[in-house]
């Protein structure tokens, strides 16, 4: 028989508890949004881990001394285990992006469940860590992955500035542009270091958009670095890009 508790979380399940609507989520959901120190900014990467794009990103990370945060899809770590351990052997964050990207409104309490979960476990059993951090795909929260992330002990983040270099118009100038009109000190940044959900070839101008963001930052005294530093104070977080 079906608990009381279930079936609400059934009927509640359609309605997105948060979207990627940013001016509200910002104002209204600070630590959803992931707002973080004033003098840190917290860059991630979505979609991945891609043989074909994210070593790029590696090779650039290391070469600026930056660490970031990559949400990772299951279906896409299951095709390219090593490279998961590439990304954390670097020194980078893991989080969960799901096993397929899918928006949740699509999926029934159950299948959620299932998704968030098998990714979970999966990354947890490749890099020998649980993983703390969920972000779902398209920015969407539904009653139903709320209540799945707090069980898997995953915390719901989102971001403050987006690049929209998934789409067809994107470059590089055009992605730093993006980003910066709402990038602040203690903000988070979202890009994707792979074209799996996005035009192809769409990672050449996220690739070239980043140094351009990591000497904004510079300028204006902000540490960049993963989502793990963004509420430490000081200056003892990540490493500022040289």
């Amino acid at each position: 028989m079906i608990t009381l508790a279930e079936a609400a979380t059934v009927l509640a399940h359609p309605f997105p508890a948060t979207t990627t609507f940013g001016p509200v989520r910002n104002r209204v959901l600070p630590g959803l949004a992931a707002r973080g120190s004033a003098d840190h900014v917290a860059l991630t990467f979505d979609d991945g881990p891609d043989p074909n794009s994210t070593p790029r990103f590696l090779d650039l990370l290391a070469a600026r001394g930056v660490r970031a945060t990559f949400f990772l899809l299951g279906s896409m770590a299951e095709r390219a285990p090593g490279l998961v351990g590439e990304i954390r052997a670097a020194g980078h964050e893991i989080g969960v992006h799901g096993w397929h990207h899918q928006s949740l409104l699509f999926r029934g309490p159950r299948a959620t469940a299932q998704d968030l979960t098998r990714a979970r476990d999966f990354l947890a059993d490749l890099t020998g860590e649980q993983p703390t951090l969920f972000r779902p795909p398209y920015g969407v929260m539904t009653a139903s992955a709320h209540r799945t992330a707090r069980r898997l002990g995953l915390r719901p983040t989102l971001w403050t500035s987006w690049g929209e270099d998934w789409t067809a118009r994107a470059t590089s100038s055009g992605v730093y542009r993006q980003v910066t009109k709402d990038l602040r000190g203690g903000g988070t940044i979202l890009l994707h270091d792979t074209d799996c959900t996005a035009k192809p070839g769409s990672w050449h101008s996220t690739l070239g958009a980043v140094p351009l963001l990591l000497d904004h930052c510079e300028e204006r005294g902000w540490t960049v670095g993963p989502l793990r530093d963004h509420d430490r104070v000081g200056g003892t977080r990540g490493t500022r890009g040289m």
